[in-house]
């Protein structure tokens, strides 16, 4: 399948060795978007800013869902800023393919019902996390970033980054139901797979009911939750902790009741059936005023990289060794970023297990 969008990678180069195998795509000279909020006086956005990246990252979410992709990986760390100022969403290796959605119903509850913010409590503080490998991806065309090949069942596809993907392909790891209603409709297909990043993963894949194209507007919710407060809203103590929160525990949205406090809320509707989706996110009153045919032409992004001291240098990396330093630096050289405990007590799921701590994870930030 080929992909091609403003807001995602398009594939440069190839480069093959007997220790790695590198991707080249267009340069992302702003980093991440984590990165990118750090550096702020508070280490948070204003709601103008949000407006802005939450606008691409529904654009590029909705491309992605109209193919039958679910992405299934949003956080920060996944979104680079590209020389332009716009976001690009990089790191695949999650990513599933299920029937394409049917079209969005209108949501039950009007956009302009918010609901009154939960009292605060104190949240563990998130533990300080590496720049992830996804964004080893964007860099150069003259550079390559770069993954293991895949010579055993515990190393990575060469189509992810320096992570695994499954150990099996999508179609086994993956079970996706359709079936008709009496009414003749169809029921969205699930999959059931455990896959995600802690701090990120929706509660249907925790429990392990079954999750579809949904699971990418929870994930939207906490990186605007995160956007918004300088933390995720589920942080525990750890990943039990987490999980629990995640299942039970209502986001607290401290402070008056604004549009986009009440989108997030209806983004981190614990109930897959009665979150927000696409159609209702771009109606909703938090981007009033949003051309979304326009915004990609039009909207000038809230930071611009700086360009290259010398964009000419024509300077080389040795990729191989930089990735082995990487994985040796994990474990004596496991793989990073994929969890070898048994699912959490919470719930289980069939299908493969493929958590992320993002803790644990390589820094190739070295490719920027």
């Amino acid at each position: 399948m080929s992909l091609r969008h403003p807001l995602l990678p398009s594939l440069r180069g190839v480069l093959a060795t007997d220790a790695v195998v590198g991707f080249a795509i267009d340069r992302c000279g702003g980093g991440d978007l984590n990165a990118l909020r750090r550096r702020q006086t508070e280490k948070m956005f204003s709601d103008s800013v949000i407006r802005f990246y939450a606008a691409e990252l529904v654009l590029a979410l909705e491309y992605l869902h109209s193919l039958g992709i679910v992405y299934r990986d949003l956080k920060p760390e996944n979104v680079l800023i590209q020389d332009s100022g716009h976001i690009m969403l990089v790191d695949f290796d999650l990513s599933t393919r299920l029937p394409t959605p049917p079209p969005e119903e209108e949501d039950a509850a009007p956009a302009d019902s918010m609901p009154e913010p939960p009292p605060s409590s104190p949240s563990p503080k998130r533990a300080k996390s590496k720049r992830l490998p996804g964004a080893a991806l964007c860099f150069p065309f003259r550079s390559v970033g770069a993954t293991k090949p895949a010579s055993s069942a515990d190393s990575p596809s060469p189509t992810s980054t320096s992570r695994t993907a499954s150990s099996s392909s999508s179609s086994s790891s993956t079970t996706t139901t359709a079936s008709s209603t009496a009414a003749g409709t169809r029921t969205p297909a699930k999959s059931n797979s455990f896959v995600g990043t802690e701090d990120y993963v929706a509660p249907e894949i925790i429990s392990g009911s079954g999750h579809d194209f949904s699971v990418d507007w929870w994930g939207l919710g906490v990186v605007l939750y995160e956007m918004l407060y300088g933390r995720t809203p589920f942080r525990g103590l750890n990943r039990k902790e987490t999980f629990y929160r995640v299942l039970s525990k209502q986001p607290e949205l401290v402070g008056e009741k604004t549009p986009l406090r009440d989108l997030i809320a209806r983004l981190l509707e614990k109930e897959p059936e009665k979150r927000i989706g696409a159609r209702g996110i771009k109606a909703h009153p938090f981007f009033n005023g949003v051309d979304w045919d326009r915004i990609l032409r039009v909207a000038r992004p809230p930071f611009i990289p700086p360009p290259p001291d010398n964009e000419d240098d024509g300077e080389v990396l040795d990729v191989e060794k930089v990735v082995q330093e990487v994985f040796a630096a994990n474990d004596g050289g496991a793989v990073p970023g994929v969890a070898e405990k048994p699912l959490p007590e919470e719930g289980g799921a069939a299908g493969d297990e493929q958590l992320r701590d993002p803790s644990k994870d390589g820094d190739l930030a070295v490719f920027f």
